[in-house]
């Protein structure tokens, strides 16, 4: 089912303030950014190996990514795992009865095709599945 992780999502209040410890202190070199309107957020992309980092900044004080800051600080939002055929594993955790956000693919930064897993299915973890061409 899953076959590596695709990134990790990090909620930051500001990705130019970010920027300094990801790119300044670790070297890590953001290759783009990107806004997802839908989800009123601004995404940077941190490639690391087979993987990436996401630093996520809200782009509305009502947005997801602004109400977990204000709830849990900055830090690890959600880890995502890349598989094939989201549409089929959706139906497969549905079936084993696993509490999920989104029952139906949806846009994703990148151009991915995105789900997320309910943190109470997860023991607490925010889990994206994540398919790309």
């Amino acid at each position: 089912m899953v076959e590596k992780i695709d990134h990790i999502g990090v909620a930051v209040k500001s990705i130019a303030e970010a920027r300094k410890f990801w790119e300044g202190v670790l070297g890590i070199k953001m290759t783009d950014e990107e806004v997802v309107a839908e989800q009123k957020v601004k995404v940077a992309f941190l490639p690391v190996g087979e993987s990436e980092v996401e630093l996520l900044e809200s782009t509305e004080p009502d947005g997801p990514i602004a109400k977990f800051i204000e709830t849990k600080g900055e830090g690890i939002q959600h880890v995502a795992f890349r598989v094939k055929n989201l549409e089929a594993v959706l139906e497969e955790l549905k079936a084993k009865g696993v509490r999920l956000i989104d029952e139906k693919p949806r846009y994703g930064a990148g151009g991915a095709k995105i789900a997320f897993v309910h943190p109470k299915a997860t023991l607490g973890t925010l889990v994206e599945l994540c398919e790309r061409d």
